[in-house]
Order: structure tokens, then sequence, then C-alpha cells
């Protein structure tokens, strides 16, 4: 890549981690080298096995979990904790330029419920080396990243199967 760029994808509407694993795998297939950096998710979720299939160019990490939401309860200091030295190892990653493309999925929801501040993820935004592309996914993106970012898409919800009582179906939502 000559210029790498960073990608918002936020809004309330579904999608936003679906076009950060089209955009890995689509870098996948042109050789690129991803780090999918994915936040408050501990379900075993569809996607981590086609990552497993493709681990020659996409990594990837599981930080933390969304156990405190479920229980209505603010984020324990050692959850917070763990996250914190996570971001940590990744922004090296990121610094060190171990990868073209670190996604930080679900970051701007880790930001909303606690578990990481603002600061913390505008040092990503601040200091992206110019050949790593930087992609944040979630939804509550603080509108102060937008001036950072070169592509912002807010997914809009109009309608929503979820509305009529359907749960998450395998595959095509979890």
């Amino acid at each position: 890549m000559k210029k790498s760029f960073t990608h918002i994808y936020t809004g309330n509407g579904k999608g936003k981690t679906t076009a950060a694993i089209g955009l890995a795998v689509r870098a996948a297939g042109a050789g690129y080298k991803t780090l999918f950096a994915m936040f408050m998710k501990s379900f075993q979720y569809s996607e981590l096995r086609i990552m497993d299939k493709l681990k020659e160019n996409i990594d990837y990490l599981r930080i933390g979990d969304d156990n405190f939401v479920l229980k209505k309860e603010p984020p324990s200091k050692s959850l917070k904790q763990e996250v914190k030295n996570a971001l940590d190892k990744v922004y090296l990653k990121m610094i060190n330029k171990e990868y073209d493309i670190i996604v930080l999925d679900e970051i701007c929801v880790s930001i909303y419920f606690k578990l990481i501040t603002e600061n913390e993820v505008l040092e990503f935004l601040k200091n992206k080396p110019d050949d790593v592309e930087l992609i944040l996914t979630g939804r509550y993106c603080p509108e102060t990243f937008y001036s950072f970012a070169d592509l912002v898409t807010e997914m809009k919800e109009v309608k929503h199967y979820y509305q009529k009582g359907i749960l998450s179906r395998r595959g095509i939502d979890s």
C-alpha cells in the first residue's frame, strides 16, 4: 500500500464488524497481514472459524468480555486493567509495523462502557504510522475521532428482525 488510512464503522445498525472482517479477508487475498483485536466478545462467534483458516494473514485477539454489561454493573478494575494491557500490546504492534492492518473491533463500545478511555484510543489515531491501515468499529464512536479518520461510515438501523423477537442467527448475526 502506498498510503494507508483510518476507517471508522459506527452507528446503531448491523454490519460494523462484518465490514471490518470483509476488509480483512479482502486484504488477506492481496497478501496483507491483519491483526483483528476483538473487544468485549467472549462468545464463540462464527467468524473466528474462518479467521483460524486464514491465520497466515489474519491474527486475532479476544480482549475482555461483556459479562458486566449483562449483569448491569460497571466493569471490574481487573477487567479494565486486562483490557488496558492488551490495548498497549496492540499499540506496540501497530507502532512496530508488525501488521499492515490493525482492526480495533468494538473499541467504541469499550469506551462507552468505560473499559478504556477515549484518550487511550486517541493515541492510536494520533500516532498511526503512514503505512498501517487502522479500522475502529462499534456503536457510540466519539465524534472527536472523526477528524482523525479518512473514512467514517455510520450504519443506520432502519428495520431489523430483532424487533420481531428473532434472536441472533449463527453464521448470519454471530
